[in-house]
């Protein structure tokens, strides 16, 4: 028996959704009508800073998160972001960008345009003269279901966590020619130092893939999420655009709400119209 298989046996199986409401006795009619009127959002968990190797998660009181080392599930759906404040701005969940794009190619605001000809966006534009990083803020937003849960959570991963991001993607997803979806992941961190300052970068481990009824379960999922999420941030896109001016031209999906087979029911107005992109 192979590695994979024996841990998939010492490993409680994946809850979808679905079964996880099944086995909590609740129907789709008593839980709609809890939400009923409310605007749903993710819980939002960052990549610490100082070098901290533990992810700080919302709670139900606001006061006292939890904190886990590792986070396990299933990375639905993930695009870019892109976030700029000007010289002497520094990042702050309340103060809302100059500039930002929710796909990390075009922004809106100042300066706006086109992302790749954008001179914050080249290496060495920072303004906290280490002739190094960027003035605009890439960001690699991921979406994580946890096994039980209705809604993943939403990680945004800082620019140094980027690059093993990607490096993950490719050796696990990427050379197997599989979809990210199909696998459950653990995604860890852990202190680096760049000669002056700790920071924390996100370390990512492939735990076991799906297979069967599993699988096509999670990807009817994914597929139906990707469709919702890409709706709502070319929604938030327009809002961005409207309140900044901007004149930057991009092709948008037509919003018609798509056929997901009830694994994923949320609204266009996830936060709001006017919160914040999912940095």
């Amino acid at each position: 028996m192979n590695t994979q298989n024996t841990a998939m046996m010492e490993r409680t199986p994946f809850l979808l959704p679905d079964v996880a409401a099944a086995d909590a006795g609740f129907t789709k009619e008593e839980l709609a009508g809890d939400i009923d009127g409310l605007q749903l959002g993710f819980q939002r968990v960052k990549i610490p800073s100082g070098g901290q190797v533990q992810f700080e998660l919302p709670g139900e009181d606001p006061d006292n998160p939890d904190y886990a080392k590792f986070l396990e599930g299933v990375i639905v759906y993930s695009h870019n972001a892109n976030s700029y404040w000007p010289a002497g701005e520094d990042y702050d969940d309340n103060t809302p960008p100059s500039c930002q794009s929710t796909d990390g190619k075009v922004g809106y605001g100042c300066p706006g345009g086109l992302c790749s000809d954008c001179p914050n966006n080249r290496f060495g534009s920072d303004t906290k003269g280490t002739g190094k990083g960027k003035a605009c803020k890439n960001q690699r937003v991921i979406y994580l279901l946890r096994s039980g849960e209705a809604m993943p959570i939403q990680l945004s991963l800082s620019p140094t966590s980027i690059t093993p991001y990607t490096q993950f993607v490719n050796a696990a997803f990427v050379a197997r020619r599989r979809g990210v979806c199909g696998s459950v992941v653990q995604i860890g961190l852990k202190k680096k130092n760049n000669g002056k300052d700790d920071y924390s970068v996100a370390t990512f481990k492939r735990l076991y893939d799906f297979t069967g009824e599993q699988l096509a379960q999670i990807r009817a999922y994914a597929n139906g999420f990707k469709d919702q999420i890409e709706l709502i941030l070319a929604q938030r896109t327009e809002n961005i655009e409207a309140e900044t001016g901007s004149g930057a031209e991009m092709e948008r999906p037509a919003r018609v709400m798509p056929e997901n087979s009830g694994h994923f029911e949320v609204g266009t107005e996830l936060n709001g119209d006017r919160d914040e992109l999912p940095l």
